[in-house]
């Protein structure tokens, strides 16, 4: 059984480096982008940033990935807000408006008609 486990070692080692490959040329390419101001990582950087460290040791992210968890999720937590804030639902300020049926039933309850 041992024997069959030293194959996927290998393989998942050769994943491990390939992915690690693919974020350094991916940050050189991004700095190269920017060199004249601060870095600032486009939709498709972050993307690259948040798919590629599960095929990386976690022992080995500080080294490779040039920013931290913590910032991949709060990228996370802001394309969230935006995507959930429910302002297409928010057509006017105010109450809505009550349904006609609802208008004479209160009318006819109260006696007015």
């Amino acid at each position: 059984m041992k024997l069959l486990s030293v194959p996927v070692l290998l393989l998942r080692r050769q994943v491990a480096k390939d992915a690690e490959l693919l974020v350094l040329r991916h940050e050189n390419a991004v700095l190269r982008r920017q060199l004249a101001g601060p870095v600032r990582y486009e939709p498709a950087d972050r993307l690259w940033f948040a798919a590629l460290p599960s095929l990386i040791p976690r022992r080995r992210w500080a080294r490779v990935f040039p920013v931290t968890a913590g910032t991949v999720l709060a990228w996370h937590r802001r394309l969230v807000a935006r995507r959930w804030d429910y302002s297409k639902r928010w057509s006017r300020p105010g109450r809505p408006p009550t349904t006609k049926a609802i208008k004479e039933l209160v009318l006819r309850l109260c006696g007015c008609r």
